[in-house]
């Protein structure tokens, strides 16, 4: 949908350089328009996003403070769990505050530089989630499906080992992707029709050529979702072929209960990423492709913490004896 400054919106930000083929178009800042609405529904959706905002920087912080503190929860599942919650922290930190000013204004607007940075860390954070539950996907299935040498696979070395090997290539690459895209040329409009900086929208405000940038998204793409994807279904896979195996009931409930949760938010993470990235857009309005953003982007984080402390006795236990040594101090 194309705004015009005659529907009431001004194009700031946007200085015309005059050369000697064309006019080029430096866009200095961005305006997002976030939820066009009535003043009630954007008071109502910035009041939910607030409390969500604050419940879940405090429900990763208490999950990451558990893991550090308790002695139960020194174990390579526990671990890989509060870097996801970091990882939660700063991906609902990049998009949430600048959102809460979009709400509260009916619009705002935000630097070039704000949109690029603001993009690059959505990149690399969900690149880095993307990693980090296949790792925790490969932990869950050597517990299940070689109990015995748990220990000796899952040593602290190869925690750490693998924690980096998530973090770096994650960051690392979406540096590539965020010069090409500081290059692009923008044309006549700098009204983002969306509630953050997303490629999608950027490419679609650009008048360079962008097959390069989307050949990237496709090849970055690859490595960061497809590949985790398939070795999260194998992985299951295996590990269901594994619990069926046990001869007692007992058994094959205990052994899917360690896994659950971590089920439960892959499934919630990959099949909104799969809705937003891969359905065609021609299905989806505007209004539903800003909804599945919020999802991925706020409740995702939200329920991570949620599922992993109400569904995890070893957590509530941890928080139990906490609040205990508290009571006791």
């Amino acid at each position: 949908m194309q705004i015009h400054p005659a529907k009431g919106y001004h194009f700031r930000g946007i200085n015309r350089v005059p050369t000697q083929e064309k006019n080029l178009t430096a866009i200095t800042e961005f305006f997002l328009l976030g939820f066009q609405s009535s003043l009630d529904l954007r008071m109502f959706l910035f009041c939910l996003l607030l409390v969500i905002y604050w419940g879940t920087i405090c429900g990763n912080l208490l999950i990451i403070i558990l893991v550090s503190t308790s002695k139960i929860l020194h174990t390579p599942m526990y671990f890989f769990i509060s870097q996801l919650s970091i990882s939660d922290i700063l991906l609902i930190t990049d998009i949430v505050p600048n959102l809460l000013h979009v709400l509260l204004n009916n619009g705002g607007t935000i630097t070039f530089m704000g949109c690029i940075a603001q993009l690059y860390f959505f990149g690399a954070v969900e690149a880095l989630e993307c990693l980090l539950l296949t790792v925790m996907s490969y932990d869950r299935y050597v517990a299940i499906c070689n109990p015995l040498r748990y220990s000796i696979i899952m040593a602290s070395t190869l925690c750490v080992i693998l924690t980096i090997m998530c973090w770096l290539p994650g960051f690392s690459v979406s540096l590539i992707h965020l010069i090409t895209t500081s290059q692009l040329d923008f044309c006549a409009s700098n009204i983002i029709d969306h509630l953050f900086c997303d490629v999608v929208p950027l490419l679609e405000l650009s008048c360079s050529d962008t097959f390069i940038i989307q050949l990237e998204v496709y090849v970055i793409g690859f490595p960061f979702v497809v590949i985790p994807s398939i070795i999260i279904v194998v992985s299951y896979t295996s590990i269901v072929r594994a619990v069926l195996r046990i001869p007692s009931s007992t058994g094959r409930q205990k052994a899917f209960s360690t896994c659950s949760s971590h089920l439960i938010v892959v499934s919630i993470f990959y099949g909104t990423i799969f809705t937003v990235y891969v359905v065609p857009t021609k299905r989806k309005t505007l209004t539903m492709s800003k909804i599945l953003s919020l999802l991925y982007t706020v409740f995702t984080p939200l329920v991570n913490p949620i599922i992993y402390s109400l569904r995890n006795k070893d957590i509530r236990k941890a928080v139990r004896v906490t609040l205990h040594k508290c009571r006791i101090q």
